[in-house]
């Protein structure tokens, strides 16, 4: 038997969840015979656990009952996501891999990417990638800003982008849960970009709504990420929201819509999978980068520098060009992200076998 210790965030964003069952996806493929996924969380600040991040705790259960450990996948390197004990990290005698983890910075009020205020110090963030035997970046501002500290790892992207090859679980849908279009938010509040444009959000979304319905999308709907979202959805009084903690629920929404708009990366990477046509509005340097990185930049929306409605407008007049470029990228760009992450996962399998030998 194998056990192998995954510690990932167990945040409200259900994002987290889509991001696990990917890297579990891989892993499966890889691991022969019987092996056990031990999930931890990343961080005690949620719910309060004991047991959390890279801990002398967790360390010391690894090295005494586990035999690898998986680090991520998630936005770890930021918002306070992942504690870090240097001196339990030293201590790690089993193999580690870092897997999908990103780092990104966010627009001041000048719209200027600047670090965010809770970013994991250079410090930890090097510690991580000097400790890891592999170490898989999610997109390029990551690894770049990795190589700057002078740590080896590789470009893997997210192993949302293969859902669609994940074994799933079918949850039955009542008609009316079922959506011409499904508008992914984020409150205002949460979202990391200038007080203005927060304000604006609001009006912003209504006209999108508008301008969906004028291209024959009537059965309109938000999905709500993160419980922290149902405020927002609710002040909104002709638009109905949809709400699950349920991974699979989740995932049967999306591939029960016409179309996507979203805020998102976790619910646009699946339906680039799923071949559910996705509109992504990105406002912040990770998801920027990560559309860069799937070669998905120039469908992108810039919120922070593009008119968002009028943008939209032209990305549902040009919906039939979503399948080309898909086309392109399926054998190029989306090829090589997962050769990467299914080379990198064999050498950690291996690794691990090496050393329980």
């Amino acid at each position: 038997m194998t056990n192998l210790y995954s510690i990932r965030p167990k945040g409200f964003n259900i994002g987290n969840d889509a991001i696990y069952i990917g890297v579990n996806h891989f892993i499966r493929q890889v691991f022969k015979g019987s092996y056990n996924v031990i999930s931890l969380p990343a961080t005690g600040k949620y719910e309060g656990h004991r047991k959390a991040g890279l801990s002398s705790q967790t360390v010391y259960e690894v090295n005494q009952f586990g035999d690898g450990l998986i680090i991520g996948g998630g936005n770890l390197y930021e918002n306070g996501e992942l504690e870090v004990n240097h001196t339990a990290l030293k201590a790690l005698e089993k193999p580690m891999m870092v897997f999908a983890v990103s780092r990104g910075q966010v627009y001041n009020s000048k719209k200027v990417l600047v670090d965010r205020t809770d970013v994991m110090t250079d410090r930890d963030i090097k510690a991580i990638n000097d400790k890891a035997n592999i170490s898989l970046s999610r997109d390029h501002s990551t690894k770049a800003y990795v190589d700057s500290l002078g740590s080896d790892n590789l470009l893997g992207g997210c192993p949302t982008l293969f859902m669609d090859e994940i074994p799933q679980h079918y949850v039955p849908l009542m008609d009316t849960d079922k959506t011409d279009a499904l508008i992914s938010i984020r409150t205002p509040s949460l979202m990391s970009i200038p007080v203005d444009y927060q304000y604006n959000l609001r009006g912003e979304l209504l006209e999108m709504i508008e301008v969906l319905k004028k291209h024959g999308y009537k059965n309109i709907k938000f999905l709500c990420h993160d419980h922290r979202d149902i405020p927002f959805a609710a002040s909104f009084s002709d638009v109905d929201y949809l709400y699950t903690e349920d991974i699979y629920t989740y995932l049967t929404y999306l591939r029960n819509t016409r179309l996507n708009v979203t805020y998102r990366l976790h619910s646009f990477l699946p339906c680039m999978a799923f071949g559910i046509p996705a509109i992504k509005i990105s406002y912040d340097q990770r998801a920027l980068s990560m559309m860069e990185t799937v070669g998905m930049d120039e469908w992108n929306i810039n919120m922070m520098f593009d008119n968002v409605v009028d943008e939209l407008e032209n990305r549902l007049k040009n919906i039939a060009d979503l399948e080309t470029i898909k086309d392109k990228l399926r054998p190029t760009v989306w090829q090589d992200l997962k050769d990467v992450i299914t080379d990198s996962c064999n050498q950690f399998a291996e690794q691990v076998k090496a050393s329980k030998c």
